[in-house]
C-alpha cells in the first residue's frame, strides 16, 4: 500500500526543488517554448520533482522566519534560471546568424513571429531553429540537458548556491564574444558570395551604365543566396554541434560560479 504521508519538513524540500525545476523548464530550449501551455510546464515540473525528491542531497534549512524562507526561494528560483538560461541563450546564436544571412541576401524585411522568444525573426533564424531544435532532439543533447540539471544538485544543494557576481559577468561576456564568432561563421559563406557579387555588380554597373543593376540584382542575389543555404545545408550539423558545446561549456561556468 503506497503511503501519502509526509512531515512538514519534506514539503519545504519538496517545494524548494519544485521552485527550481519549475524556473528551469519555464526557460529551457524545446520544452519552454512559449508555444507550449503553461500547464504542460506546470505538469512535466511535478513530475521531474516527483523524480528528484528522493535522489538530491538535502541539507539543513536553516531559516528562522517567512523572510528567510523567502530568500532561499529566490535562490533556489535564481539557480534554476541561470541553468535554464545558459542553454536558452545559446540557441539564439542561430537567429543571429539568420538575420546576417537576410540582409545580405535582402530578406531582411520578411519576417515571422517566434514563440519560442515572442519577437519577431527572419525568416533564414526561424530555419536555422528548426533545424537547431531537431539536432537537439536527433543528438539526445535532451538527454545532457536533463542530466545536468539533476547532478547540479550535487554541487549545488538545496539552499547551498553562492553567487558569484564577478564570475557571472565574466562567463557572460566570454559567451558573447563566441555568440558573434559563431554567427559570422555560420553565415560566412553566403557573407562571401554575396560580397563578391556586390563587387561584381558594381563594376558592371560601371562599365554598362545603361544597365539597372539595382533591380537587377535584387533577383540575382535571392536566387544565389538561396543556392548556397542549399549547398551548405549539409553544414548545419557541423554548426549544431558546435553550439551544443558552447552550451556545455557556458553551464559550466554558471555552475562553478555558483558553488560556496
Amino acid at each position: 500500500m503506497i503511503n501519502y504521508t509526509f512531515t512538514y519538513g519534506e514539503l519545504e524540500t519538496f517545494l524548494l526543488i519544485f521552485v527550481r525545476v519549475s524556473c528551469f523548464i519555464f526557460i529551457v530550449p524545446f520544452i519552454g517554448n512559449r508555444a507550449v501551455p503553461n500547464t504542460v510546464k506546470i505538469g512535466f515540473s511535478l513530475i521531474i520533482t516527483f523524480l528528484l525528491f528522493d535522489n538530491v542531497p538535502r541539507g539543513v534549512l536553516d531559516y528562522n522566519t517567512i523572510f528567510g524562507y523567502t530568500v532561499i526561494v529566490l535562490k533556489e528560483a535564481i539557480t534554476g534560471f541561470l541553468i535554464g538560461y545558459s542553454f536558452m541563450i545559446c540557441t539564439y546564436i542561430v537567429s543571429f546568424a539568420g538575420q546576417i544571412v537576410d540582409m545580405q541576401v535582402g530578406l531582411s524585411m520578411v519576417s515571422m513571429f517566434d514563440p519560442s522568444s515572442n519577437q519577431q525573426i527572419t525568416i533564414t533564424g526561424a530555419m536555422y531553429q528548426q533545424v537547431l531544435t531537431v539536432m537537439l532532439i536527433i543528438s539526445g543533447m535532451y538527454q545532457y540537458i536533463f542530466r545536468a540539471f539533476a547532478d547540479s544538485y550535487t554541487l549545488i544543494p538545496i539552499n547551498g548556491a553562492v553567487f558569484h557576481t564577478d564570475r557571472l559577468i565574466e562567463s557572460t561576456l566570454s559567451f558573447l564574444t563566441a555568440y558573434i564568432v559563431i554567427g559570422f561563421r555560420i553565415s560566412m559563406p553566403v557573407f562571401i558570395v554575396t560580397l563578391i557579387l556586390n563587387v561584381i555588380l558594381g563594376v558592371l554597373a560601371k562599365v554598362s551604365p545603361q544597365l539597372n543593376m539595382f533591380a537587377v540584382g535584387m533577383q540575382i542575389k535571392v536566387l544565389i543566396g538561396l543556392g548556397i543555404l542549399y549547398l551548405t545545408s549539409n553544414m548545419l550539423y557541423g554548426a549544431s554541434d558546435f553550439i551544443f558545446n558552447q552550451m556545455k561549456i557556458l553551464l559550466t561556468d554558471f555552475v562553478s560560479s555558483m558553488v560556496a
